[in-house]
């Protein structure tokens, strides 16, 4: 019973969470233009938000091994209430930009420790319940956004931050009264990481094929938020309706294929619904950019479905990979990689795409990512479990 209400808990707080996410992000880059009156620095709202949530990835996952993940995301949810109060009271863009750096603190932990969590709580089914989770985050997004669209008429001033403040504020209440944690926090001496660290999980030939393929993961769902649709709107003449479209279409595949995937790779095993993914982004990438109109939706759909597919099968993959005590660190360890690809990759892209046609720079994604499906399928389907008196699954 226990573990029930802290999987209803976990996945209710990030959807209300991220739906109140949706609400807000497409507001900021025009409160910065009111205070700036140009453009210019609208692009670095993304950073001062990614540079924290990325580089507090790995620490956030040790030492969620050392005094248990609950903590933290009590300490996430509230930090990200504060950034809500920011936005809302902000006079100047430098308040701004500091909300959204809190932002990306609040947030590193509510990504990764919550699948960290319930890969302890649902040994068996890990695969099911982190995809319903990650399904819920994205689902929260896409509803968020289309009631911001919906209520834009209606806001008079400040109340999508309000509302976002407040989704922070329920998160953390939601997750101190559901969620138990079923490691004994502050037992340093068994959950403790050596020096070693981030080396020592690399060691093995496995998880860094994985790591590498969860880079080209953050470089392809980059890639599709911000290269793919200045693609579409350059080279094949798409609307801002028809780009709202296929955002719609980028989370609906992400959110469906993760539930769908979840319970699969529990059932037949992770490392083949991993390749089965990164054959989807391949095809849906390598396909695309030679169709027109209505055509390319299908394949665009096939590609986001894939990254879903894959994205649940590495992260349960994974965390089936380590002791109970590396589960903080193997998915902060996720998402630090993920964080990598999502801002080297789309600017490679960009860069690609100017020398050389956009549509050949997706050709040669779709084929990373037919390489790395080849060299996970060479490597096959054994890793050996990383901590103490732990030995091959």
């Amino acid at each position: 019973m226990e573990k029930r209400i802290s999987i209803i808990g976990l996945n209710l707080s990030v959807f209300l969470f991220m739906f109140g996410v949706g609400m807000i992000v497409p507001l900021l880059p025009q409160k910065i233009i009111t205070f700036t009156g140009s453009l210019k620095t609208v692009g670095y709202l993304a950073s001062a938000f990614a540079v924290p949530f990325v580089l507090l990835q790995f620490p956030t996952g040790r030492l969620s091994d050392r005094y248990g993940c609950r903590r933290f995301l009590v300490a996430g949810y509230l930090i990200c209430s504060a950034s809500g109060l920011i936005y809302c009271f902000s006079q100047t863009q430098a308040m701004i930009f500091f909300g959204r750096l809190l932002q990306g603190i609040g947030e590193a932990p509510l990504w990764a420790l919550a699948p960290a969590l319930l890969s302890m709580l649902y040994p068996a089914a890990k695969g099911k319940m982190i995809g319903a989770y990650n399904a819920s985050l994205h689902l929260g997004l896409t509803l968020g956004s289309g009631f911001g669209i919906l209520m834009a008429g209606v806001w008079v001033k400040n109340e999508p931050f309000v509302l976002f403040a407040l989704s922070g504020l329920l998160g953390a209440f939601l997750i101190f009264v559901t969620v138990k944690d079923p490691r004994a926090e502050g037992s340093g001496v068994e959950t403790a990481l050596d020096t070693g660290g981030l080396k020592k999980i690399l060691a093995y030939p496995g998880i860094l094929a994985v790591f590498s393929g969860i880079i080209l993961y953050g470089a392809g769902y980059g890639a599709s938020l911000t290269v793919l649709p200045g693609f579409l709107i350059q080279e094949k003449g798409f609307t801002q309706a028809q780009i709202g479209g296929f955002f719609t279409l980028f989370y609906i595949g992400i959110s469906l294929s993760q539930i769908i995937t979840g319970p699969v790779s529990d059932r037949h095993g992770r490392t083949k619904t991993m390749i089965l993914g990164l054959f989807m982004i391949t095809a849906g990438l390598g396909m695309f950019p030679g169709r027109d109109g209505w055509g390319i939706y299908p394949w665009l759909f096939l590609a986001s479905f894939g990254l879903g597919v894959f994205c649940v099968s590495a992260l349960s993959w994974l965390n089936n990979a380590v002791a109970d005590s590396l589960k903080g660190t193997i998915s902060g360890a996720f998402y630090l990689f993920w964080g990598i690809g999502f801002f080297i990759g789309p600017a490679a892209l960009g860069m690609f795409g100017e020398a050389a046609r956009g549509f050949t720079g997706f050709h040669v994604l779709a084929l990373l990512f037919l390489l790395q499906a080849l060299v996970q399928w060479v490597l096959g389907y054994g890793s050996r479990k990383i901590g103490r008196g732990q030995t091959r699954p």
